[in-house]
């Protein structure tokens, strides 16, 4: 069986850790672990996700789900409850469920005080990983023959109905990632029409039917040349030389968004040495199976532009045409050749890999997320296959791995703080002290144990990085990467917790370690008022026209984004009313500035995009929580009483709000099909309208909502899985399987808490 271990290193001389691994979360499988009856439960699970894929296309993450409830030899003890029709919800059928629901959340903590859970969804961030160790020879090292199986399991259970696999396992299909998963397939072990239900023909047939590999977007062509599978003179130019410009250039790296930054970091570094993997028997299999005419015929210099329609989500404008054509034919030629090839190329190349070397060396050999992490791993064996770089980050895939019913997926890198900053919020809204405070103790020491203690390394700010001391992260501390509302989310928690009891809690963060944390969330607001996440935005929006992706909209530069913002606002509301002297005129127009930002960004249907979540009732949400404790209310705010309109608009009939993940990449609000409800987002609909006010004016629309919340509510306190929540990138959706815990526990947290209630006695 697979076993989930906590805080563990490995005895290998390639890892090590700046807090002894707290919060790290790896998959190993022993085969001699579990009964009979557990194994049986396992395969279980995974039968009943095969038939119902169609249906629920996220897992339930239940494999670690039965891992915890088993160690904590958990049972429900409290009788579930039930709203009849036409029935009055009392305070104590609020309070049971509840606490149902809190004691089942409390269960899924591990023992270093982190709620471990899966953060996948992407269909293009496991194959690049197997093509890597393919490359490198590393394959079978690394993933044993029950690694692949249940990468196989993975792709078999999230291959569409018409042979293709979408962006994230609820898209439909795109020639980018069908091509990645019909190679990895291939890899593993299948041949060209092998694969569970015929996956790899029918594969095939899609990409063949749509024009073969020569469509694929800017992103496959590159892997597909890394591999061996396409040429690079078929690829547009990423010239490593773009890493020594200037600095006071408009186009210089420092001015790109982190994660653009390090995904063309590596890349850059590949293409300028024309990297290309052992041309094995399978190689030229796959150049025969993917092409509509000969390999050897193909015209390279034609197909730059190509690109599958279900792949375009930013059309490139013309402009960015002709600059890519003007590298082609006027700049690459002369780089590649001598004297220019020994004068600038190499420099550029040796440039572009300190830089990846620092940035491998201040994530721990993490990388900052998964995309990355992959391309400055065979970065770094391009440059040495034996080196003790390479060796490092293999030392760190397990980090990325995670096992759930529906097979192995690779993480973003992990959502270990973000989840649990999240379960903290929900559980001390409940004050539930007697009965859950180990579980606030543990999820406090987490917290303060997972704090970023240093900037990064040496003249950080020559290598393009910001400050990150006091920070948190959006995963462990090993990450490094300070994110905005992940530091604010902490930093809430933390001073929530200052205010309990350490005899139930735990001692309390030293003041100094807050003060680290609001520099660092001041550090990060731009002029217009709004949180930048990862560094301070400010460079030409212009810039955005150069996105050399097909597949993402605005990824060049840095933005503010309304959550990061709110949650700000929060924090540094909370920070002042408990340390009223320090910056106290920096925090106050800072508070000032971020309301107003909030403000500005409503859109007229009276809500607000959201960045991270599906969408304008996340992004609702998060609005009207800021409002309300900047003091902004229905009776002196046309914000807060056209947010309500919109929110009261979209109640379903059966109480509850559904809406579907299209709204995100269209930006337009779009219901969830037959109108469907969705308990998240019934969730922040129903925390939302709490935020405004609802209780006071009409608490039926409250009532309705929480009844809908409490009837679903399932024998053990858990509920039932359903469609994903998270999103980045504003068309690539992400899975988090514990915010189906979270978000209801809140939502009646705070129901039972701030609306009136009667009670049975």
């Amino acid at each position: 069986m697979w076993r989930l271990k906590i805080a563990e290193g490995e005895n290998n001389p390639y890892i090590y850790s700046t807090n002894n691994f707290v919060g790290r979360q790896i998959w190993e499988f022993d085969p001699d672990t579990g009964t009979l009856q557990e194994r049986a439960e396992v395969e279980e699970a995974r039968c009943h996700f095969y038939q119902n894929r169609f249906q629920v296309k996220p897992s339930g993450d239940l494999l670690c789900r039965f891992q915890m409830l088993r160690e904590k030899k958990f049972k429900q003890r409290i009788p579930a409850v039930k709203i009849e029709e036409g029935e009055e919800i009392t305070f104590e059928k609020a309070t049971s469920a509840m606490r149902r629901a809190a004691h089942f959340c409390s269960a899924l903590q591990a023992n270093d005080g982190h709620w471990p859970a899966e953060n996948a969804g992407p269909m293009f961030f496991l194959p690049p990983l197997v093509m890597t160790l393919y490359i490198t020879g590393h394959l079978n090292s690394i993933f044993t023959s029950e690694h692949r199986k249940e990468i196989l399991r993975y792709i078999y259970n999230h291959q569409n109905q018409d042979g293709g696999w979408g962006l994230h396992i609820e898209g439909d299909s795109t020639m980018f990632c069908t091509t990645l998963n019909y190679i990895c397939m291939r890899i593993l072990g299948e041949g060209p029409n092998g694969g569970l239900d015929n996956a790899c023909e029918r594969a095939r047939k899609w990409i063949l039917d749509r024009g073969g590999v020569t469509h694929l977007p800017s992103w496959g062509k590159t892997w597909l040349s890394i591999l061996g599978v396409f040429e690079w003179t078929g690829s547009n130019p990423m010239p490593p030389e773009f890493w020594i410009l200037p600095s006071f250039l408009p186009l210089h790296p420092a001015k790109m968004w982190c994660y653009c930054r390090m995904v063309y970091m590596p890349m850059s570094y590949l293409y300028g040495k024309r990297f290309i993997g052992p041309i094995t028997p399978l190689i030229l299999e796959l150049r025969e199976e993917l092409y509509t005419q000969p390999y050897n015929e193909v015209n390279w210099k034609q197909v730059r532009h190509h690109c599958a329609k279900e792949d375009i989500y930013y059309p490139h404008p013309r402009i960015q045409d002709v600059m890519w054509d003007s590298l082609y034919i006027c700049t690459e030629p002369l780089l590649t050749r001598w004297p220019f090839n020994k004068i600038i190329r190499d420099r550029a190349l040796q440039v572009t890999m300190k830089h990846i070397h620092y940035e491998d060396e201040n994530s721990r050999y993490i990388t900052i997320a998964s995309i990355e992490k992959v391309l400055c791993m065979l970065a770094c064996w391009a440059e040495d296959p034996n080196g003790d770089c390479f060796k490092k980050h293999l030392a760190r895939i397990p980090d990325y791995i995670w096992v759930a019913e529906d097979g192995i997926k690779m993480q973003t890198f992990g959502s270990q703080l973000w989840d649990t900053s999240l379960v903290v919020q929900a559980m001390l809204a409940a004050n539930l002290p007697e009965e859950i405070g180990e579980t606030l103790a543990r999820g406090h020491d987490y917290l303060k144990k997972s704090q970023v203690q240093d900037n990064p390394s040496g003249d950080f700010k020559s290598m393009y990085r910001h400050i990150s001391k006091g920070s948190w992260t959006f995963s462990d501390q090993d990450h490094g990467w300070q994110v905005s509302d992940c530091t604010a989310e902490g930093l809430k928690c933390c001073l929530l917790f200052s205010t309990m009891s350490p005899k139930i809690v735990g001692e309390k963060m030293e003041p100094k370690k807050l003060y680290d944390s609001v520099n660092v969330l001041l550090s990060l607001q731009s002029k217009n008022g709004g949180l930048a996440a990862w560094e301070p935005a400010g460079a030409p929006k212009w810039l955005e026209l150069l996105n050399p992706t097909e597949l993402f909209e605005n990824i060049v530069i840095e933005h503010e984004y309304l959550e990061c913002t709110s949650s700000t606002i929060q924090a540094l509301i909370l920070f002042k009313e408990l340390y009223p002297g320090h910056r106290r005129n920096e925090i106050e127009n800072s508070i000032k500035n971020a309301v107003r930002y909030i403000e500005d960004m409503q859109i007229p249907n009276g809500s607000w995009y959201g960045n991270w979540g599906v969408c304008f009732t996340y992004g609702t949400w998060f609005a009207l929580g800021a409002l309300e404790v900047a003091e902004k209310t229905y009776n002196n705010s046309a914000t807060v009483r056209k947010a309500v309109d919109f929110l009261l608009t979209r109640q379903g009939d059966n109480g509850g709000w559904g809406e579907s993940y299209l709204s995100c990449p269209k930006k337009e609000y779009v219901p969830l099909k037959g109108n469907r409800s969705n308990l998240v987002q019934t969730a922040w609909a129903m925390m939302a309208l709490i935020h405004a006010g609802q209780a006071e004016r009409d608490p039926t629309p409250l009532h309705r909502a929480a009844k809908l919340i409490i009837n679903s509510q399932m024998e053990d306190g858990d509920f039932p899985q359903q469609e994903i929540s998270g999103v980045f990138v504003r068309n690539c959706m992400l899975h988090y399987p514990l915010f189906r815990n979270i978000f209801p526990l809140w939502a009646l947290a705070e129901y039972r808490k701030r609306v009136p209630l009667p009670s049975q006695a």
